[in-house]
């Protein structure tokens, strides 16, 4: 049982096929030197923690080994004399890459069930058998298809092979005081038990980044500590909003699934011709959660203080890093994937996409999400903005949003506005026309 993105053992279909398929299963996991580069030390460290839980909720039999897995694998079947594999079904671009490698180079049966999705990427499809490019559409279709109901899998499932020998999984990474949440299979179910007791106001407080109101489940679907089959299983007619955000991910993966390469490119390729700035200085400032705008500062701020931002603040960030400073939407999606633990490809770049205009089913081009507004309109009594942004707590109510009109002046300590909004709308809109025009 080769585990990548499913780190747990519950609800786990590709393990209910390893135990039909033989006594004794070996439970591996390889540290791939490619993904381990691709992460930020956030989502390694968090991996690692995963890695650990599983390893304890598995009596240490979890062999772990480092290397290249078209190599790691044929080497692993030839010790253990394996007659399979089984992985749950990896979308992603390099992930089929590199499982039609595995597959070829081992001496046993290699069998995908399952994957970290309600429906596995492109199955939904229109009438013709296309892919759908709008979400609502996609959305209407997924549920029509339906999915399965939880797997019933446990560690008593299979008779776990305890390894000869394993590699050392890593120590965690110095991560500069940030702080993540806890780890593994009983974590995420606690954190999925805690949000349904406590959070019946979803959909109206979801976009609230100053209220407890979202599920913070992210980072246990991106590493598979539940599967979202779970989820779905305990969502009634009335969580129609929280069943449309699980099904964005879906949707995310799907298009990933049939344009691999919108990981790197624009999914609307008329926004080839849009120009980008350099702006080393603005991107700097707005990395570091410095660029005067109170909203864009605090979600920058706790992105590099938890690993996580709040999704509504993730699309303010983003549209003013695009439309406000003019930058090529991937610096930001790059930065997102460097510090954010539920850092998913699919999801990652995508939702970029989304805001920047460049993508499907896109916010048009000319919405430019004014950051002003956005923090009164979210976070209406500053107390977002006050948590993260400890150079603003001494200003009341939503004062905060605007600090430059203070009486006093800007607090000491906190930056100007490095760019004047209004004026980078209209540039935002005067570049927009060079693409309508192009053709």
């Amino acid at each position: 049982m080769w585990f990548r993105r499913d780190l747990r053992l519950g609800d786990h279909p590709a393990l209910a096929e390893a135990g039909r398929a033989a006594d004794r299963v070996l439970a591996l996991y390889v540290l791939d030197p490619r993904l381990v580069k691709a992460s930020g030390a956030p989502r390694r460290t968090f991996l690692y923690r995963c890695l650990r839980e599983l390893d304890e909720r598995l009596d240490g039999r979890l062999h772990v080994v480092h290397g290249d897995p078209a190599e790691v694998l044929p080497r692993v079947v030839r010790e253990y004399g394996a007659t399979s594999v089984h992985v749950s079904a990896d979308a992603g671009p390099y992930g089929r890459e590199r499982d039609a490698l595995v597959e070829k180079a081992i001496d046993a049966k290699f069998v995908r069930t399952g994957s970290p999705y309600a429906i596995t990427p492109g199955r939904v499809v229109k009438g013709d058998g296309t892919p759908f490019k709008v979400f609502t559409p996609f959305y209407r279709a997924w549920v029509e298809h339906g999915w399965r109901g939880p797997a019933k899998t446990s560690k008593s499932t299979v008779d776990w092979i305890g390894p000869s020998t394993k590699d050392a999984i890593p120590a965690d990474e110095d991560l500069g005081g940030m702080t993540l949440p806890a780890v593994g299979e009983a974590a995420a179910r606690q954190a999925w038990r805690t949000f349904r007791e406590v959070r019946s106001d979803y959909a109206e407080h979801r976009d609230r980044p100053d209220l407890p109101g979202t599920s913070r489940m992210s980072p246990y679907l991106r590493w598979g500590c539940v599967h979202p089959r779970t989820l779905l299983a305990d969502l009634g007619a009335e969580d129609e909003a929280y069943r449309r955000e699980l099904a964005f991910r879906d949707f995310y993966a799907d298009v990933l699934w049939h344009r691999p390469e919108t990981a790197r490119e624009n999914y609307d390729r008329r926004f080839d011709v849009l120009p980008y700035d350099e702006g080393d200085e603005l991107f700097d400032a707005w990395r570091a959660g410095k660029t005067g705008f109170p909203i864009v500062d605090a979600g920058m701020r706790q992105l590099l203080a938890e690993g996580w931002m709040h999704n509504r603040v993730r699309m303010i960030v983003a549209s003013f890093l695009a439309k406000d400073l003019h930058l090529w939407w991937r610096r930001g999606a790059a930065h997102f994937m460097r510090y954010l633990v539920d850092g998913d490809l699919a999801s990652n770049q995508h939702g970029w996409q989304w805001t920047a205009g460049t993508g499907t089913d896109a916010s048009p081009y000319f919405r430019v999400f004014n950051p002003i507004t956005q923090g009164e309109k979210f976070d209406p009594d500053g107390d977002y903005v006050r948590k993260y942004v400890p150079e603003l707590r001494g200003v009341p109510g939503k004062r905060v949003h605007q600090p430059w009109k203070l009486d006093g002046g800007v607090p000491p300590g906190y930056p100007l506005p490095i760019v004047d909004h209004a004026e980078e709308r209209l540039e935002a809109l005067r570049r927009y026309d060079i693409v309508k025009n192009s053709g």
